[in-house]
């Protein structure tokens, strides 16, 4: 398993954090998804043979977020 913590815009709320979340764990390969509002952080658990970081990062921008950085 690989890890992608990321700083992303765009999340406001409980419903944010819920919608990254489904977003993420609809890519075949993600293992875990914690999201930290406050922080504006997501953290990925990923297998590198079935999804990237490139796919994840499409994923969250297509959910209508902003990536802003990787941390």
């Amino acid at each position: 398993m690989q890890e992608l913590n990321l700083k992303v815009g765009g999340m406001s709320c409980g419903g944010c954090v819920a919608s990254v979340k489904r977003l993420l764990g609809a890519i075949e390969g993600v293992a875990e998804v914690d999201v930290d509002l406050a922080q504006g952080r997501v953290r990925v658990r990923y297998d590198p043979y079935r999804a990237g970081p490139d796919a994840l990062k499409r994923a969250i921008e297509d959910g209508g977020y902003q990536v802003l950085d990787e941390v």
